[in-house]
């Protein structure tokens, strides 16, 4: 098993902007001045496309698809589908049910003309008539070597389906709860992956933010125990997006952990050290994705783990 992947799918945005319904959980999204739309939606393909020029120069494989669903989110590909080493893929019920629309077959059809093989997939998304979700990889973090799924809970992660999921693709369930300071008052965080990454000998992971003492022992001592070293952000880091960070592979297997200007700009040099001594940093500036679609590079990213022909 590998906890990186060279490959990975990212979706350029047809269409762009702040989402009336993600926003009533997801506090990272901002919406503030008289911008066009049109104006909103240039910035972010401009993002998108360096973010992608940038990728591919270190010798990332990256498959662009070009969004056919005109939803507000579809450069955020990672919360609906994933992809495995054992040619299994999972489909997600998503929170927003204009976010619904992004999920699309003809995925399979490009994979698999890439040579890429498909075994089974299990979709989870009749979910979301109960009003269930489980938004894919930023609603859990996959230690994908040591079969260990972290998760804090919140309204777009669902505990139950949580299990049913590592049930079903054989990992190991860490539960927890995280906060984030939103005017003032505590909220849950709506995903996991903006307070966490995990990468092949470390984790980026903001510890303030689970308060229950016993749950952050649990976290800490899994990560420990299935050897990363812990590198502490704190919750300001957090909100620039500094837990939002994936670990990729370029050329010659080199690997390179992925991450915004913003992000990067909020860590300390101590921090920048730490990291560096397990792989180089490679940032890209993401400001008008994050600020108006309240996601940065690791949602991004749909990494694919599927087996060749």
């Amino acid at each position: 098993m590998k906890q990186t992947t060279n490959t990975i799918m990212m979706v350029r945005p047809s269409y762009f902007g702040w989402n009336a319904e993600t926003a009533k959980n997801n506090f990272f999204q901002k919406n503030e001045g008289n911008v066009l739309p049109a104006t909103i939606l240039a910035k972010a393909q401009e993002e998108f496309d360096l973010f992608v020029s940038k990728l591919r120069k270190h010798g990332v494989e990256v498959i662009v698809l070009e969004d056919n669903s005109e939803s507000p989110d579809a450069i955020f590909p990672n919360n609906w589908i994933s992809f495995h080493q054992n040619g299994d893929i999972g489909v997600y019920p998503m929170y927003a049910e204009n976010r619904r629309k992004e999920k699309r077959e003809d995925v399979l059809d490009i994979l698999e003309e890439k040579g890429f093989h498909v075994e089974n997939v299990i979709d989870y998304s009749e979910a979301e008539e109960e009003d269930i979700f489980l938004e894919g990889t930023g609603s859990f973090i996959l230690d994908r070597v040591n079969k260990i799924a972290y998760a804090c809970i919140s309204q777009r992660t669902d505990e139950d389906l949580f299990i049913e999921f590592c049930e079903d693709f054989g990992y190991l369930p860490v539960i927890f709860h995280a906060y984030q300071t939103y005017n003032g008052e505590k909220h849950e965080i709506y995903h996991t992956n903006v307070m966490m990454s995990v990468a092949d000998t470390f984790s980026i992971i903001c510890l303030e933010s689970i308060t229950s003492k016993k749950e952050k022992k649990l976290v800490i001592s899994q990560l420990k125990d299935s050897g990363k070293e812990i590198i502490s952000i704190t919750e300001k880091q957090m909100h620039h997006l500094a837990g939002n960070v994936i670990q990729v592979e370029g050329n010659d297997e080199k690997k390179y952990l992925v991450m915004s200007q913003q992000a990067k700009d909020s860590l300390t040099e101590a921090q920048i050290n730490s990291i560096e001594k397990h792989c180089e940093i490679l940032a890209s500036p993401l400001e008008t994705i994050e600020y108006y679609g309240g996601g940065g590079a690791r949602c991004m990213i749909a990494e694919v783990f599927l087996p060749k022909k």
